[in-house]
């Protein structure tokens, strides 16, 4: 039967063209039947970076431990803002390790960094332990070249 006796015999009878005195059948794809019942699996929380340990006990220690740190929004490679996005990919323009800390991970991070910085937004720039600024700020060093000075100065002993 070719495509045109179809049309007739299947379609024509659904759109009201006619009347048929034989069942519609229905010919719309069906799922195949799943082998067994799974149970639907449960959404890992992101682990908070600190641990469970006090966010101010734990924020200088980050600081202190790495050359530079980014507090941001998402990381590096899926940034969630972007600001965070500029601030992270100004960073990596410059091919040195940084070390980021996503601060939707943990609430406490989020509002601490905050406070222990006396800075309202995030991004939060980190360098040599000393705080730099949000993204506006590196943008601007990094336009007039003070960034690239105290990125080098990091290497220096």
């Amino acid at each position: 039967m070719g495509i045109r006796s179809r049309i007739k015999k299947v379609i024509l009878p659904i759109i009201g063209s006619g009347s048929r005195s034989e069942p519609i059948r229905d010919v719309s794809p069906r799922p195949a039947p799943a082998n067994r019942w799974t149970e639907p699996e449960e959404e890992e929380e992101e682990q908070s970076p600190r641990g469970d340990r006090p966010v101010q006990e734990w924020l200088p220690e980050v600081v202190a431990a790495h050359g530079v740190v980014l507090f941001m929004k998402g990381s590096p490679s899926a940034p969630q803002c972007g600001f965070s996005a500029n601030a992270a990919g100004i960073l990596s323009s410059y091919g040195k390790p940084f070390h980021h800390v996503n601060v939707l991970a943990d609430p406490d991070i989020r509002q601490g960094i905050k406070e222990f910085s006396d800075w309202p937004t995030i991004p939060q720039v980190y360098i040599g332990g000393e705080f730099v600024g949000g993204s506006d700020i590196l943008t601007e060093m990094h336009n007039n070249g003070e960034l690239k000075e105290l990125l080098d100065g990091l290497g220096e002993g």
